[in-house]
């Protein structure tokens, strides 16, 4: 143990003990200050990242929301003009049929009164020829000619008695 204590010189141990103290102070008042400072200022700026990394995911949900709202909204808009456009589709095939039916139509009638109209012709030719018929037969019995026109009426009215038997 003596050895021990000729080791330990307490003017030695007082020497150390006031430099720890002296050093502790000076760290203290120039080291420990401006690195708490640094690592207050460090934490600070981590929270404001962090803050600004929540305000950014808030802000990315809102724009996705309205990305996803708007997304909606256009296929509403694609699914009214696809109807729009079947009804628009059926409306104007609806409009070609009645038209392609009234041309039908029309020609129809027309097609009825171009017969009527040669049936009427037929008529008044098979009317002729059979003047033409009864007055050259009539020639041949009578043996002579009668007037023409004379001929024609008689023959005319022959058959108008006829055709109202």
């Amino acid at each position: 143990m003596e050895q021990l204590l000729e080791l330990l010189d307490p003017k030695q141990i007082l020497t150390h003990a006031l430099g720890f103290v002296i050093f502790v102070w000076i760290m203290k008042r120039f080291a420990w200050g401006p690195l708490l400072g640094l690592m207050e200022e460090r934490r600070n700026k981590i929270a404001g990242e962090f803050e600004q990394i929540e305000k950014d995911k808030a802000e990315v949900a809102a724009v996705t929301a309205d990305y996803e709202a708007k997304l909606k909204e256009i296929d509403g808009e694609r699914r009214e003009k696809l109807v729009e456009a079947v009804d628009e589709g059926k409306k104007m095939a609806a409009e070609i049929k009645a038209t392609a039916q009234d041309e039908v139509k029309g020609l129809h009638e027309k097609a009825k009164a171009d017969l009527q109209r040669d049936v009427a012709k037929a008529k008044v030719q098979l009317r002729d020829e059979m003047i033409a018929m009864t007055m050259t037969a009539a020639e041949k019995v009578v043996h002579e000619k009668m007037d023409d026109d004379k001929h024609r009426q008689l023959i005319g009215r022959f058959i108008d008695n006829l055709g109202r038997a």
